[in-house]
């Protein structure tokens, strides 16, 4: 289509200039001719109609070229623009896909590091409850230590004052014992002397 355009506006320029020529297309022998004064009359309204259509067919031709031209400007405006919004529009595209894919990667990344600082957390969390339980199973052990310690002395202190105990009253036991042997001893050799005394008495 715009080369159509070209081409009509090119013939429509060889037209003008050929007829632009013709209406100025005056011979020597003409300017040498002896013309009356009448005749030069119509001689100048001949040329001055000739200038004025000549004037109308360059406004006509000027009007037709700057159409053309403002016809063609306005379609290069166009497809320039379409082609600069065409652009604009892939750019906005690529760059909206890459502003989604960062957010996206973004979001990705905050709610990872959020799980590692809950799994964290959870962790030193179980880390404290265990210590907190190897406290106290460690006081545990050591007041049973201590409990078994006591205990130990206590029974050592009960075992030492029964077998004091028992040492005294078996050293009380065996001095009765000893008293009554020699009592009992006593008795006898009396008995035994009386005996004796009698038997030679009697």
């Amino acid at each position: 289509m715009a080369s159509a355009g070209r081409k009509q506006t090119k013939k429509a320029k060889n037209t003008h200039t050929s007829s632009d020529l013709q209406a100025y297309e005056f011979t020597i022998d003409d300017e040498k001719k002896g013309l009356s004064g009448s005749e030069d009359d119509v001689r100048e309204a001949d040329i001055s109609k000739a200038l004025q259509a000549k004037r109308k067919r360059l406004e006509a031709y000027t009007k037709s070229s700057l159409k053309g031209s403002n016809q063609k400007l306005e379609q290069l405006w166009k497809t320039q623009q379409g082609q600069r919004q065409k652009l604009t529009q892939e750019y906005s595209q690529q760059v909206f896909s890459v502003l989604q894919q960062w957010e996206s990667d973004v979001q990705k990344s905050e709610e990872q590091e959020e799980k590692l600082n809950n799994l964290f957390r959870q962790q030193q969390k179980l880390f404290q409850q265990a210590r907190v339980v190897q406290s106290q199973k460690l006081k545990t052990i050591k007041q049973m230590y201590e409990q078994f310690a006591k205990n130990m002395e206590e029974m050592e202190k009960s075992h030492e004052s029964f077998l004091m105990g028992a040492q005294s009253e078996l050293r009380k036991e065996m001095g009765l014992l000893q008293k009554k042997i020699m009592m009992d001893s006593q008795q006898q050799e009396m008995a035994t002397v009386r005996k004796s005394l009698h038997s030679m008495l009697f």
